[in-house]
């Protein structure tokens, strides 16, 4: 059986790759500045994105669940969820069923405050309808949310690889 790859193909395949996240990695950076003009005052984006994983998701977490989903430290997501908790945003109560661990929930507040920072988005949501096929985007997000949980999955199993 012969390969029916050309000479070259890897390196357009691995330029075309770059490119795509090249742009992603820009609309990522412009897109966040964006949400953060948006944010109340005080909030900070990782506090954001996890009001926003709970209002998405629902249910309950623990902060190592929460530190492993958003690929940081447990130091760190243990400072994020002290100041979203000091707000009233979210509740961090012990487990019932193992007390050495602690539940993480989102409250009514947080909702509410993750809600009013998506409308805050709304203007900024007209100017790039103006500008932008809305179908266009319609067709997009299906394709991205693919490659996102290709490289959530891909991200998992790496992260269970040396257990």
């Amino acid at each position: 059986m012969t390969s029916s790859k050309k000479p070259g193909d890897d390196a357009a395949l691995t330029a075309l790759v770059y490119e795509f996240f090249n742009e992603i990695g820009i609309i990522a950076q412009l897109s966040g500045t964006m949400m953060r003009r948006a944010l109340p005052d005080g909030m900070t984006m990782a506090q954001f994105t996890v009001l926003n994983h709970f209002a998405r998701l629902g249910g309950e977490r623990t902060p190592a669940q929460l530190a492993a989903s958003f690929q940081v430290t447990k130091g760190a997501i243990t400072n994020t969820l002290q100041r979203l908790e000091a707000k009233n945003h979210i509740t961090i109560k012990p487990d019932e069923t193992d007390r050495r661990r602690k539940l993480v929930t989102l409250t009514d507040e947080g909702l509410k405050t993750r809600n009013e920072t998506i409308a805050a988005l709304a203007t900024p949501g007209r100017q790039l309808s103006q500008t932008l096929d809305m179908e266009g985007l319609r067709t997009a997000l299906p394709f991205l949310q693919k490659v996102r949980a290709q490289l959530d999955d891909a991200r998992t199993a790496e992260d269970f690889a040396d257990v």
